[in-house]
């Protein structure tokens, strides 16, 4: 997949909106708060960029570019650590209203998430993990747990996947109560969500597969963004440090680390963005997407393992990001689950 003009032009503005508002030490502010992440940098997203309109079509109040552009937005994100609304509410909570296909549902709740003034919560894990759903549906009231909800604590709309489809609930609802969880990953909040026989709207039925699809390639895409800073912290740091009399980055052992580094980080953007461009199209392989997951999941792990041995005692300082990159790379692994290994292509 090979950017289109509009869309560079969208990674270079997204970037030059998170270097100037969303750096390491706006990062971290936002980790002290209760949303665990800067509210007006996303504000200024949404704001000034559109951010959360752009896979939303025109006809519910988005700007209706797709999938494609929403994902490299999530990129820029992993780039930074930061975890504002985009990739639980504005990615998965959007694609599975749109899955669901519910035009009065969509005509009312869109237009404000597009706005950023609306946040969804995607509510489906079981105890185990996305094979099974938390919730159970019956007569249009839910019970049950929903566990690793990204953005749950505080969205203002519950979109609860079960197996009898989606349905809706407010917040606020008497009868849910929401728990922040302790995670490795202290950049990401999520929760659990419990529901004792809450009144819901049916909204209507998803494709789970595409859903999970869609999960899949946008963590893909956070992931390509986190190597690729993981790399570039790297390199930068090799220039700096002297060793023996000489920058670290002139030994041609760690040219050849660093070379492998930068090989990873592109082949998983080739891949991703592969699955991506097919997922956009309506024209993915399933295998393409599991590919595209497991080499992603690898690659970020190998990259960021070696950004911190790099860097040596301070990575493992809390005033350095590597930790929270490394937190980042094990948290991201488990997220939405992983396809089966090996994969093999039908003949």
């Amino acid at each position: 997949m090979s950017l289109t003009a509009e869309q560079q032009e969208l990674v270079t503005t997204v970037r030059a909106v998170l270097a100037k508002h969303g750096d390491s030490a706006a990062m971290r502010r936002g980790l002290e708060t209760e949303r665990g992440y800067d509210e007006q940098l996303w504000k200024l997203l949404c704001e000034q960029v559109g951010v959360a309109a752009l896979a939303i079509p025109e006809e519910f109040g988005g700007i209706g570019v797709g999938l494609v552009e929403s994902l490299l937005v999530v990129e820029e994100l992993g780039r930074t650590l930061a975890a504002p609304p985009m990739l639980g509410s504005a990615v998965l909570g959007v694609q599975a209203l749109l899955l669901a296909g519910n035009t009065e549902v969509n005509e009312r709740l869109l237009p404000e998430v597009a706005e950023g003034v609306r946040t969804l919560a995607l509510c489906w894990a079981g105890t185990h993990g996305w094979d099974s759903f938390g919730v159970t549906a019956s007569v249009e009231k839910l019970s049950g747990s929903a566990h690793y909800v990204l953005d749950g604590v505080h969205a203002d709309t519950l979109l609860v996947l079960t197996a009898d489809g989606l349905f809706e609930v407010e917040g606020d609802a008497a009868s849910v109560t929401r728990t922040a969880v302790v995670t490795q990953d202290p950049t990401r909040k999520l929760a659990r969500i419990d529901f004792d026989a809450t009144p819901a709207r049916p909204v209507g039925t998803v494709n789970v597969a595409r859903l999970r699809e869609i999960a899949w390639a946008a963590v893909v895409a956070e992931q390509i963004g986190a190597a690729e800073q993981c790399l570039d912290m790297t390199v930068e740091y090799s220039k700096s440090r002297v060793q023996f009399g000489r920058p670290i980055g002139s030994f041609q052992a760690l040219k050849h680390r660093m070379a492998d580094m930068y090989v990873l980080v592109e082949s998983a953007r080739s891949l991703g963005y592969l699955a991506i461009a097919g997922l956009a199209e309506g024209a993915v392989e399933a295998i393409d997407v599991q590919a595209a997951r497991l080499h992603a999941i690898d690659a970020l792990n190998s990259v960021v393992s070696e950004t911190v041995q790099m860097h040596g005692g301070i990575a493992i300082t809390w005033e350095h990001d590597a930790h929270l990159f490394f937190k980042r790379a094990h948290a991201d692994a488990q997220l939405f689950g992983t396809p089966a290994r090996p994969l093999a292509r039908p003949a």
